[in-house]
């Protein structure tokens, strides 16, 4: 049986992780918040390593605020970056698989054609260079690590596009969403599987695979097909402190 730690399991995929676990008898998992371990206190990460024998590690834990980032640059990368080399070097010490979580915002969306694991990033926002820069800190190590770069993660759990607009609707509110995006949504229950199954038939590439769902489409579509009933409009692009990548299909 395997034993399998996820970081950062108060956000949505860690939900998503939890509630798909049932389903696999062959791992043992333990989910810690970010109240529970916070990666950025290297001592406190390589006190749970040395108290649990762990097999293998997803962290789901990260600096999300695309906006915030741009003020915040230290913080995102503290998160994104230098607390993922360290999460990396311990997993490398104690020979556990780390299985990381990254993002299409490494890419500027520029290219004509899908974006392929080898294609070369080049992010328009703090948020997506920090991301990149812990993918490339964990390159360098040479201990067992999988990336898996996911785009537009939406679920019941936690907070995101889907529960911000669920909650404006039953609040009563009208809603109206931007369509200037392009991108591949993915439901965080089938990363969770796509992560879980492949972990356990050891089928999860080393290295840098992607992973989103099979349709491309807007925000805008995103939201009228979650929420066919309602009457959702579009709105234009309001201006925003970072930058995002007009079309990013990753494949």
């Amino acid at each position: 049986m395997k034993r399998l730690l996820v970081t950062g399991a108060n956000g949505q995929l860690g939900q998503a992780l939890e509630a798909a676990a049932k389903e696999y008898n062959g791992l043992e998992c333990l989910f810690l918040s970010k109240d529970d371990l916070d990666i950025t206190d290297a001592k406190a990460v390589e006190a749970l390593f040395a108290k649990h024998d762990v097999d293998v590690c997803i962290n789901t834990a990260a600096y999300t605020h695309v906006d915030k980032a741009e003020e915040e640059k230290d913080r995102a990368f503290a998160l994104n970056a230098t607390a993922v080399q360290q999460l990396g070097e311990v997993c490398l010490t104690h020979n556990v698989w780390l299985v990381h979580l990254s993002t299409d915002y490494v890419f500027d969306g520029a290219l004509g054609r899908p974006y392929t694991p080898i294609d070369a990033p080049n992010p328009l926002n703090v948020y997506g260079a920090s991301k990149l820069a812990g993918e490339q800190a964990l390159q360098k190590l040479e201990g067992a690590c999988s990336i898996v770069r996911t785009s537009w993660l939406h679920s019941p759990f936690g907070i995101n596009f889907y529960t911000k607009i669920k909650a404006q609707l039953n609040a009563g509110k009208s809603v109206s969403v931007t369509a200037d995006q392009w991108g591949c949504p993915t439901r965080a229950e089938d990363l969770a599987k796509h992560l879980l199954t492949g972990i356990s038939q050891k089928t999860l590439p080393k290295g840098i695979s992607h992973f989103c769902g099979p349709e491309i489409m807007t925000w805008l579509d995103l939201a009228r097909k979650r929420f066919p009933m309602e009457t959702i409009a579009e709105r234009p692009t309001s201006p925003q402190a970072a930058a995002r990548p007009k079309r990013v299909v990753l494949g």
